[in-house]
């Protein structure tokens, strides 16, 4: 029963996630590269963006540990279902997540808004990108489900 919660929340909160991402990446891309000097909206969203990321890392290291598709096994390396939600989806998600606070903590620290804006912006794409290829999608048969 708490398996079946869990993996619906963690399944529907990538989508609420995965468009305040987009929001956000829209608008550090115009901080960065147009006129827009403001700082507001970016920083409110890009902190929305992080600290949603740390609630799917937070469900989805209970997942980790409870879940039957992530086995304990030498074998577990050979088999590709496996070996991803055992290392790979993990992985990608941690080292995302960290690039999206390193990406949040190093614009609150610069007083000059484009630059930071748009190394903020670099790291913050980065981590989309590499979460994209961590999702375990439906359509590229890894047992994930769209909901």
């Amino acid at each position: 029963m708490m398996y079946t919660i869990l993996k619906h929340s963690h399944a529907g909160l990538r989508w609420i996630v995965l468009l305040i991402f987009i929001a956000t990446l829209l608008l550090l891309f115009k901080q960065a590269f147009g006129n827009d000097r403001k700082t507001g909206k970016p920083k409110t969203f890009s902190l929305l963006t992080m600290i949603g990321l740390h609630i799917q890392l937070l469900i989805g290291l209970i997942l980790y540990f409870i879940s039957p598709k992530v086995v304990f096994a030498a074998t577990s390396m050979k088999d590709s279902l496996l070996r991803f939600y055992l290392v790979e989806h993990v992985s990608m998600m941690v080292i995302a997540i960290g690039l999206v606070t390193y990406g949040y903590v190093a614009l609150a620290k610069k007083t000059e808004v484009h630059s930071a804006g748009r190394k903020q912006f670099y790291y913050y794409l980065a981590a989309f990108v590499l979460m994209l290829f961590a999702i375990p999608w439906p359509f590229r048969e890894l047992g994930g489900t769209w909901f």
